[in-house]
């Protein structure tokens, strides 16, 4: 996320909305980086999620949390960067979604998409799979520059990221912790991580 956030240069005052927020960390992190003058809407579709970002982020008054659908996203006012991460996989209509951050971003502004493309990912040989409750599409990375080529908006830059390690290194430790299993002694490549960056005209 740090990566992309710094293409954007300063963010001092920026108005910012963190689509399917979580527990509000990408919230924070741009709370920090926008300042007091910044405001930024942590949406997502949890009321209990909501409330833990407003917990998290009670320090930052520019923090505005929200329930809300991201295929139903609106804001009081235009923003300079929509983000999301780990959001489309997760959703039945990742277009909307993408075409509701398009819609809430000012002319000049930016739109930033990171997600995986799980079955990239392998444990020793064997491909990763995802098949978890609300995943609707554990490989939408592999789809987020078609989802990002509509009219009005210019993909500036996109990249992917895919940490490796083997046996007992911080990548086994992140895998273990995020689906709970043991790896052993096995080479591990996580899901790549498709980064976009995208203007809106």
């Amino acid at each position: 996320m740090a990566a992309a956030l710094e293409r954007l240069g300063d963010m001092t005052g920026f108005r910012c909305v963190d689509v399917g927020a979580g527990g509000g960390d990408v919230s924070v992190a741009l709370a920090e980086l926008c300042g007091e003058r910044g405001r930024i809407y942590a949406v997502d579709i949890d009321p209990v999620r909501r409330n833990q970002i407003a917990t998290r982020a009670a320090r930052f008054s520019q923090v505005i949390a929200l329930t809300q659908a991201a295929e139903e996203l609106t804001l009081p006012e235009p923003v300079d960067l929509a983000f999301c991460r780990f959001l489309l996989l997760a959703v039945h209509e990742p277009g909307l979604v993408v075409e509701r951050m398009v819609a809430a971003t000012r002319s000049g502004g930016w739109v930033i998409i990171q997600e995986p493309i799980t079955s990239a990912g392998r444990i020793g040989r064997t491909p990763l799979s995802m098949e978890a409750p609300g995943v609707t599409d554990p490989d939408i990375g592999a789809t987020v520059l078609e989802l990002l080529s509509c009219p009005g908006v210019e993909i500036r830059e996109a990249w992917v990221e895919s940490p490796a390690g083997i046996g007992d290194s911080a990548v086994a430790h992140y895998l273990e912790a995020m689906s709970d299993s043991l790896v052993t002694d096995e080479q591990i490549v996580l899901p790549p991580l498709l980064t976009a960056i995208a203007k809106v005209l």
